[in-house]
């Protein structure tokens, strides 16, 4: 296992800067995923992390080492890491024993402590059975386990993973996901995560760096991103999310379109955005915080999903399967409004400040 610190690294392509004054602090055993849109600097941190790139400016450590800065590099084959991309990159030719050997024979280890290592990480990652198989005979689930097995067979201190489900069907992707938190669990082992997909973010991390155009937006647990996140773009990124305008005086946030009202004992005063995810939304028998029209709705098995009109806008409900036998399109309705969050109206969503 190992700590990784990363100081105020900043890394540019000639004028193109990717990520500016990058900071973050992981612990021995910790889960941590990058996540943020395409092309906002995730990948290029993880290939810093592993060698393939070297920081403009900055510090990057792993454990008591350091192995990045103006100074000094350690290449990636010294840097005790083991890395898995997103294409599965098995070799064809070779059997699965022999595709998890590979890293272990450029060492020039012993047959016999080869043997052992690949054996005991094959049961690891459930390929036990399927040793002596080519790539061509294993479904993609299990040539990517191949893939991390092979990255985990010389027991890297560091884990480093590019979208590594990015190319699974949705369902064979959802089962990797827990697979792969419990191997990480099993061995202990310190994991960087690169991803897009808040789904996965969400389920495998203990805390997740969101990042946009380059900067760090927020760094927390899972349930903090979601629930109190730092900006508009945090709350829209991760997530579904109704973003409302509104006029926030004398402790009474007006929403500007439909002039509906919600208590409110923050701070601010004056233009803000409210935002609303839309579970947190409840059809109510009586007087609720908003009134509004059943617009549409649509049964999706576990939930209905609703669009209610306040009268110059809309909203998203995410409710109850059962109401969607009930209610009916054109009826009004009460909601109940369980939980919010309020923004500053700065103009600028990805550097907003959260103010409630």
């Amino acid at each position: 296992m190992s700590s990784i610190l990363i100081k105020d690294v900043k890394k540019a392509f000639g004028e193109v800067v990717v990520l500016s004054s990058f900071n973050a602090e992981l612990s021995d055993g910790e889960f941590v995923t990058l996540l943020g849109p395409s092309g906002c600097g995730k990948t290029t941190m993880l290939r810093m992390l592993a060698g393939f790139e070297k920081p403009t400016e900055g510090e990057i450590y792993i454990g008591d080492r350091e192995v990045s800065s103006t100074k000094n590099f350690v290449p990636p084959e010294q840097r005790d890491i083991g890395m898995v991309f997103q294409s599965y990159a098995v070799w064809p030719h070779m059997t699965v024993f022999e595709n998890v050997a590979y890293p272990l024979k450029m060492k020039k280890m012993h047959k016999q402590e080869i043997k052992t290592l690949v054996e005991e990480v094959l049961e690891t990652v459930h390929l036990s059975q399927y040793a002596q198989r080519i790539p061509s005979q294993l479904s993609g689930g299990q040539q990517q386990r191949v893939a991390l097995a092979r990255a985990l067979v010389a027991k890297p201190q560091l884990l480093l993973l590019d979208e590594p489900l990015s190319n699974l069907d949705a369902k064979l992707r959802d089962s990797m996901r827990f697979e792969i938190k419990d191997i990480q669990k099993q061995l202990g082992i310190t994991v960087v995560y690169v991803t897009h997909d808040q789904m996965e973010a969400m389920t495998m991390s203990d805390r997740v760096i969101v990042i946009n155009k380059g900067i760090i937006q927020q760094i927390g647990p899972p349930t903090e991103i979601y629930r109190h996140p730092a900006n508009q773009f945090v709350a829209d990124f991760v997530g579904k999310i109704n973003f409302l305008e509104a006029v926030s005086k004398d402790k009474i946030l007006t929403l500007k379109k439909s002039g509906q009202q919600l208590p409110y004992e923050g701070p601010l005063e004056g233009d803000v955005v409210v935002g609303i995810r839309p579970e947190n939304l409840r059809f109510v028998s009586i007087k609720g915080d908003f009134t509004g029209t059943l617009f549409s709705k649509f049964y999706l098995g576990d939930v209905n999903d609703c669009r209610i009109d306040l009268g110059g806008e809309q909203i998203r409900v995410i409710a109850e399967p059962s109401s969607f036998d009930t209610c009916k399109v054109g009826d009004t309705y009460q909601l109940r409004v369980e939980e919010f969050t309020v923004f500053e109206d700065s103009g600028d969503d990805s550097h907003t400040k959260i103010l409630t």
